[in-house]
């Protein structure tokens, strides 16, 4: 898929903002204990987006009422929903100087009711031209989701005849309907009944 990017500077996909606060101690701590000497770019990319998928259970997998919306507090308490944990991934691919951005989807049901909007992450490693978007949401049975900055390997592709949508916007920062969501709703079951279902 061909993304478009919200700003034309790739500086915007390198920067700290409040959300992806890449320059907090337990961002900092992560990437220091993801890396290792000799990785390149490619490398660090993959290990952080199997650490994201692998080892912060996505919150309704879990169980886990808690709502996170920073990148520090994600990785902290180890838990959070598809956005929380994109927001996760980018901060740690930006702590290494790889352009990452904000991506999403519009998924329904399999009868094309109940829809929501999906976060994902595209990342431009140096020497790669095109935006590969990658999904750290967590596998489980059905959900097969794999580093790939060729063919990709989601977890959900859309379904354009029931309505389901592939947003092109590459977002720098997370969309404003998303970051209110998360961050007004007091547990995960009201966030559950506020997600956003379009952008």
């Amino acid at each position: 898929m061909e993304l478009i990017q919200e700003h034309p500077d790739i500086a915007a996909y390198l920067a700290a903002d409040e959300a992806i606060d890449h320059e907090h101690p337990a961002v900092r701590e992560t990437v220091a204990a993801l890396t290792r000497e000799g990785d390149d770019a490619y490398t660090y990319a993959r290990t952080a987006f199997e650490y994201v998928r692998d080892t912060i259970p996505h919150s309704a997998d879990s169980g886990d009422p808690r709502v996170t919306w920073r990148a520090s507090d994600v990785l902290t308490t180890r838990n959070g929903i598809c956005y929380a944990k994109s927001i996760a991934l980018t901060a740690l691919l930006r702590a290494r100087a790889i352009p990452a951005g904000l991506c999403y989807q519009r998924l329904t049901d399999d009868d094309g009711t109940n829809p929501g909007v999906h976060g994902l992450v595209a990342l431009r490693p140096p020497g790669h031209e095109r935006w590969a978007r990658v999904d750290p949401r967590g596998n489980k049975p059905g959900v097969d989701a794999q580093f790939s900055l060729g063919a990709e390997r989601l977890a959900w592709a859309v379904r354009e005849e029931i309505g389901e949508v592939d947003y092109p916007a590459l977002h720098a920062t997370p969309p404003a309907k998303v970051l209110h969501a998360l961050r007004n709703a007091r547990d995960r079951a009201e966030l559950w009944r506020n997600l956003p279902t379009q952008l």
